[in-house]
C-alpha cells in the first residue's frame, strides 16, 4: 500500500474513500432534479481518482469513478491508495 504522504506530485493515484452525503433511494449519491426527493444524508463509500492533495490540511479532492462527483475527504477517510494506469479502451 502507498501512504498518501508519499505519493509523487504529477503522477495519477486512486483510493477508496468514505464521505457523508445526500443519498438517493438506492444508497448512491443523489443526483436530484428540482422537485425530486432524496433518502437523506448517509455514508457513501466509493473509488476515486485523487485530483488534489493538501499536506497542510491533510485533505484530498477525489473524483468518484462511478458518479464523477468531486468530494473533499480527510486523509483519515481514504485507504487502498494505488497508482492509476490510464488506457484508451
Amino acid at each position: 500500500m502507498i501512504d498518501i504522504k508519499d505519493i509523487t506530485p504529477g503522477a495519477s493515484y486512486a483510493c477508496r474513500f468514505r464521505v457523508v452525503t445526500m443519498l438517493d433511494e438506492t444508497g448512491n449519491p443523489a443526483q436530484l432534479q428540482i422537485g425530486e426527493a432524496a433518502q437523506g444524508p448517509g455514508e457513501y463509500e466509493g473509488l476515486g481518482v485523487i485530483r488534489t492533495r493538501d499536506l497542510e490540511s491533510e485533505m484530498v479532492i477525489v473524483v468518484d469513478t462511478q458518479t464523477q462527483h468531486e468530494y473533499t475527504v480527510s486523509f483519515e477517510h481514504i485507504w487502498d491508495i494505488d497508482t492509476v494506469e490510464w488506457n484508451d479502451g
